[in-house]
């Protein structure tokens, strides 16, 4: 189940226990609110997610109204959690690569994982024009790639500026995976040496022999007040603390399988003699 699919199952959860505290059969809740009874089970299993005027009914229905405000909340909460990609990128990709700007410059320690791309921070700008060509082509909107990948240059200045510290993890399978062309490929492996002779940066690669630890897919590690997740459809914000702890337990475990220093080097080193050869 999908982070807001959880969020929703809770919400459900938390609607039947106060209807049971009432007292209330579902097919009586359902009388008291002018539904049909499916509604209120819908509602319960996290299967439709409640409007607030929903909420307020059932409040009444239950004679709690005191739950209402924080019900509200966790409603709310869980629609800022899901944005569909069409909606964030309707004006182009550049504005969104300029929210991630005023994001990473307002944090001291990022934690990325990623499984089939070189994270954006890390990108060279013929990689990220792949990267941002698909994604526009993909998802529609304004066309405005030239824009986005001189935003997304922009914010690789975080890595250089302040106090900050980046761990950056990635599965060897975003190494090898063609973005572009052979020669990008080799040029972005370069920036990743680069990179990680960065002192503020520690870059670690997960080795395809990994072994296998927990179920990951890629997101982003805000300090320990927010984490992003990218789906083909979707961004994810999750800011729930006992969510975030799950997601920081995740990263020290990947963190077991990744090798780092000369060992990443030399295996980035491997994978653009590979590329070389295929161009």
């Amino acid at each position: 189940m999908s982070t807001v699919g959880q969020a929703r199952a809770a919400l459900g959860a938390r609607l039947r226990e106060l209807r049971r505290d009432a007292r209330l059969s579902g097919r009586d809740l359902a009388t008291a609110c002018d539904w049909h009874p499916s509604k209120v089970s819908r509602l319960e299993l996290g299967r439709q997610q409640p409007s607030e005027d929903d909420l307020e009914a059932w409040c009444h229905a239950v004679d709690n109204e005191l739950v209402y405000d924080d019900l509200v909340a966790t409603l709310r909460n869980l629609r800022s959690m899901y944005l569909e990609w069409r909606r964030v990128t309707a004006g182009g990709h550049a504005p969104r690569q300029r929210r991630s700007i005023d994001i990473e410059s307002a944090t001291k320690l990022i934690r990325w994982h990623e499984v089939n791309v070189i994270p954006g921070l890390l990108q060279s700008a013929d990689y990220a024009r792949g990267i941002l060509r698909a994604c526009i082509d993909m998802t529609g909107g304004r066309d405005d790639l030239d824009d986005a990948v001189a935003a997304r240059m922009e914010r690789q200045k975080v890595l250089r500026n302040g106090a900050r510290r980046f761990t950056f993890l990635i599965e060897a399978g975003a190494l090898y995976r063609t973005v572009g062309s052979p020669e990008v490929m080799a040029e972005q492996m370069d920036a990743l040496i680069e990179a990680s002779r960065n002192p503020r940066i520690s870059l670690g690669v997960i080795e395809l022999t990994a072994r296998y630890w927990c179920p990951a897919r890629g997101f982003i590690l805000f300090d320990r007040a927010m984490v992003m997740v990218e789906t083909p459809s979707a961004e994810l914000t999750i800011t729930r603390p006992s969510e975030i702890a799950t997601y920081e337990r995740t990263f020290a475990l990947l963190t077991e399988s990744a090798v780092f220093g000369d060992r990443a080097r030399d295996l980035i080193k491997g994978v653009k003699a590979v590329h070389a050869n295929a161009s």
